[in-house]
């Protein structure tokens, strides 16, 4: 397998700044501040309704009414479009997972365009997800969620995309397949993809992430580096009330 992203390791890859949006009237994201450096994973962090999907919807220019500085690869995304966002290398794996229930696991996989060169072949994909080959008959909404969960990340590997948005890839899902899907991202981020993580399990992102943002009221207020997750256990539990 060809290894992914040419710059430097260690480069900021995406730098979000004084980032607000709103859904029609209500203010949800309240001056996001972070960065993801290349080659990373990195976790958002938060309870259910802190601005995490929001954040990531933004990000990915899905949500329009927004204002501050998203600047991917050097590029100030804020007023673009979500499929030019794409093309710079950027790819949104919704909690939702889009499977399209018309189409067979082969038609899913194939049917998102390749934006950029650098995307993983079919054959790269089935090495990565063997029981998603298994099952390419298969129609996308009869397999389980886990399997769903691997074709929606599956999916978004072979558009040229350096820089993978996932949004709850382990939600609802039973402890074993939670498990693949960890080694999955530590094997994407060996392979020299950037992961920014939504993820309220910080026990499973302790597994995978280099560092973590802890988001309350649409905000950033603490990053903690995945080295020191067990001495700042106790502020952890304090923040998400786990």
């Amino acid at each position: 397998m060809a290894e992914h992203g040419g710059d430097e390791p260690g480069t900021t890859l995406l730098g979000v700044k004084d980032l607000h949006a709103w859904y029609g009237e209500s203010h949800i994201l309240h001056g996001m501040t972070f960065d993801v450096k290349k080659g990373e994973v990195v976790t958002l962090l938060g309870r259910n309704g802190a601005g995490k999907t929001t954040t990531m919807r933004s990000i990915m220019g899905i949500l329009r009414k927004r204002q501050g500085s998203v600047v991917y690869d050097g590029h100030e995304t804020i007023g673009l479009a979500s499929n030019r966002i794409a093309q710079l290398g950027v790819a949104y794996c919704p909690e939702e997972r889009g499977i399209f229930s018309a189409l067979n696991v082969r038609e899913n996989l194939t049917l998102p365009p390749i934006l950029r060169p650098g995307g993983l072949s079919l054959e790269e994909v089935y090495e990565l997800f063997p029981r998603l080959l298994e099952r390419g008959s298969s129609q996308g909404t009869k397999l389980s969620g886990g399997e769903q969960q691997m074709l929606a990340i599956a999916r978004i590997l072979r558009t040229g995309a350096e820089l993978l948005l996932l949004d709850e890839p382990t939600e609802g899902l039973a402890p074993v397949i939670v498990q693949h899907i960890g080694e999955i991202i530590r094997t994407l981020r060996k392979r020299g993809f950037t992961v920014l993580l939504v993820e309220q399990k910080f026990r499973f992102a302790a597994t995978v992430a280099d560092r973590h943002y802890v988001v309350e009221h649409g905000h950033v207020i603490d990053m903690i580096e995945n080295k020191d997750l067990a001495q700042s256990r106790e502020k952890l539990v304090s923040y998400l009330g786990v």
